[in-house]
């Protein structure tokens, strides 16, 4: 049963706003950013797995509402193309960074 969004673009944006980071050096934003990543790898990997059992749920005829199954997998199809999003951003970024000349 999907009891709440929890990987939502709102909730996403909501945790990476600017913050006062002036005693926060380069690895510790690093290491908040990987596991911000992390986070949301878990999260999708939640979902997914969670459209899984609905699946098999539904197969075995366990599953009346077919509208769970259908809400799952959009949530995950979206939550997935946001990562990609997220994913091609910061390589591009990545690339740029490295084609600046000092």
């Amino acid at each position: 049963m999907i009891d709440k969004i929890s990987y939502s673009p709102l909730n996403i944006m909501s945790s990476v706003q600017p913050k006062d980071n002036s005693g926060e050096g380069a690895a510790d934003l690093g290491k908040r950013f990987g596991s911000f990543l992390n986070e949301a790898m878990t999260n999708l990997n939640t979902q997914q797995h969670q459209v899984d059992q609905l699946n098999q749920s539904f197969i075995k005829g366990e599953l009346s509402d077919v509208h769970q199954l259908t809400i799952a997998s959009e949530k995950a199809s979206l939550g997935l193309e946001l990562t990609v999003q997220v994913r091609n951003k910061v390589l591009e970024t990545y690339q740029e960074m490295m084609r600046m000349q000092l």
